[in-house]
């Protein structure tokens, strides 16, 4: 039997990383995962020599595994987890037995991996938020819920609570959300009214699939909720919305902003946390923004930046004690594209940040090379 399935034609998107590493017909490597497509005339050619991945990607790795303990690397098991996550809401859409323990291992699988690799992971909403499928999405919720409970100091439960719940919000509007997204057309009053009741109906689903802790059910009952009585389902006020439905909410509102959309453009990484900054004005709890933009940094891992010296770099890791962001340069001074990438301590007076870079298409890039993993 084949170890490698044809690429669906759609997969690959021009600007976007490749997810995993693709293959010739006979077997050879094509394309490493972070290769970025540059143009619509490369991805046809590409499609044309015949691109093939993994049959099962992974599946060596799935999660809940007792006695993996190996080091995790966020690039290698990110199609693991999209396919992961595809089978735990599957799982309890079909109301499986197992749905709980999968889930369970899952959100534990991610909240470890989070705490080894913590600017990989935050580097994986940013290289990928061109876009991204419905999975995709769900899973940088779940990452960036991660890190502004930590800022917060929240315990490890209730970080894993959230995580998991950041994993199931959307259960209800997953079969159409691609859909939307992709979507120019205003939406019907049918789709209007499914987004409207896709917490409540998520939390049925989860219930069913006999999921039924109160805490992650009122988290995703509440995602929705504002401050103001304006939110939904419920219309509750303030004092009545869970700290950790908070969270979930600026989750996916950061999220949406720096994601294309076929009915609008994305922010810039910058303009999303200006965004985020300027939202502090009427909140009651402008803590839960502080901690997003401390997880963050100013500079993003992932994001793409321009130095002192005018190279441009991807920023790897963000300040730690009196170390400033390290990045990975990859295009010089002079605008030409480096055969590798070179190491740069933003603490030097050249090679000082000095803005986020927006591009429209980002350069190829090699994940393994630029944090480390071989």
């Amino acid at each position: 039997m084949s170890k490698h399935v044809r690429v669906a034609p759609g997969a690959l998107i021009v600007g976007k990383p490749l997810p995993w590493t693709v293959y010739d017909s006979e077997g050879q490597v094509l394309l490493r995962q972070g290769y970025v497509i540059q143009n619509e005339m490369q991805l046809e050619q590409l499609f044309e020599r015949g691109l093939f991945q993994p049959r099962e990607i992974g599946r060596e790795a799935a999660p809940g595994v007792v006695g993996d303990d190996r080091d995790r690397n966020p690039f290698t098991d990110y199609p693991m987890l999209l396919q992961s996550l595809e089978a735990v809401l599957k799982a309890i859409n079909s109301k499986d037995p197992s749905a709980l323990k999968r889930l369970t291992g899952l959100t534990r699988l991610l909240d470890r991996i989070c705490q080894e690799a913590p600017d990989p992971c935050l580097a994986l909403v940013h290289l990928y938020s061109v876009e991204p499928t419905a999975y995709e999405q769900t899973l940088f919720y779940a990452i960036i819920c991660h890190f502004v409970a930590e800022q917060l100091k929240l315990d490890e439960k209730r970080r894993v609570l959230l995580m998991g719940a950041a994993l199931t919000a959307n259960l209800a509007l997953l079969p159409f959300l691609d859909k939307l997204n992709s979507s120019r057309k205003r939406l019907s009053e049918e789709q209007r009214l499914v987004i409207r009741k896709h917490p409540l109906l998520s939390t049925k689903a989860l219930e069913e699939a006999g999921i039924g802790n109160p805490r992650l059910l009122k988290i995703i009952e509440q995602h929705h909720e504002h401050h103001d009585g304006s939110g939904y389902p419920a219309g509750l006020r303030d004092e009545d919305i869970l700290t950790e439905a908070r969270i979930l909410a600026l989750a996916e509102r950061y999220t949406a902003m720096i994601t294309q959309r076929a009915y609008r453009e994305r922010l810039s990484v910058a303009e999303a946390m200006e965004a985020i900054h300027e939202a502090f004005r009427d909140q009651p709890r402008p803590e839960i923004y502080r901690a997003l933009l401390k997880a963050l940094t100013r500079y993003p891992p992932g994001s793409l930046v321009r130095l002192a010296n005018n190279e441009v770099a991807v920023v790897v890791h963000r300040p730690v004690r009196h170390r400033d962001h390290i990045v990975q340069a990859i295009i010089g001074p002079t605008g030409n594209r480096y055969m590798g990438a070179f190491k740069r301590d933003c603490g030097l007076l050249e090679f000082n940040i000095r803005a986020l870079e927006d591009v429209d298409v980002l350069p190829p890039m090699d994940f393994g090379l630029f944090w480390g993993f071989r």
